[in-house]
């Protein structure tokens, strides 16, 4: 039998992507940021959640999947990081999704520039294709660690 995983799913952009569930801590919404003046361009600014100050990253910046329409508001997908929680601002949240571990995967060769240098892979579901994205790739190239 094959090993399961489990992903939680958002919506970015035209994009179904993938984030392993143990890294996710919650999901909010409709909370002000405050911006951070000469951070990197992927950081749409700061977040305080019950008390700490959690930095928000735009995964459709990140993804470069265009500019979210301007009466659109995003939901802050909290992640765990090493030093507090870490923000990604989506579009929507969906469902958790199993999937088998062997029906994993390479990233499509059709992924270009950034988008695929932070997806690890993928899963075919129906009618879908659900990018499992690489959140520490992610957060260094938030960082500006990355190209």
């Amino acid at each position: 039998m094959a090993e399961q995983r489990q992903y939680a799913s958002c919506v970015v952009g035209d994009l179904l992507v993938g984030i392993r569930v143990e890294e996710v801590q919650e999901v909010t919404s409709g909370a002000e940021l405050t911006p951070v003046p000469l951070a990197p361009p992927l950081v749409s600014g700061l977040l305080n959640l019950r008390g700490h100050i959690v930095t928000a990253i735009d995964l459709r910046r990140s993804l470069q999947a265009g500019d979210r329409p301007p009466d659109a508001r995003p939901v802050n997908l909290i992640l765990r990081a090493d030093d507090g929680g870490v923000s990604l601002l989506v579009d929507q949240v969906g469902d958790v999704v199993e999937v088998d571990n062997d029906d994993f995967a390479a990233p499509p060769p059709t992924l270009r520039g950034r988008l695929r240098e932070l997806i690890a892979g993928a899963y075919k579901l129906d009618g879908k294709l659900l990018l499992v994205l690489d959140t520490e790739a992610l957060l260094a190239c938030s960082t500006g660690q990355l190209s």
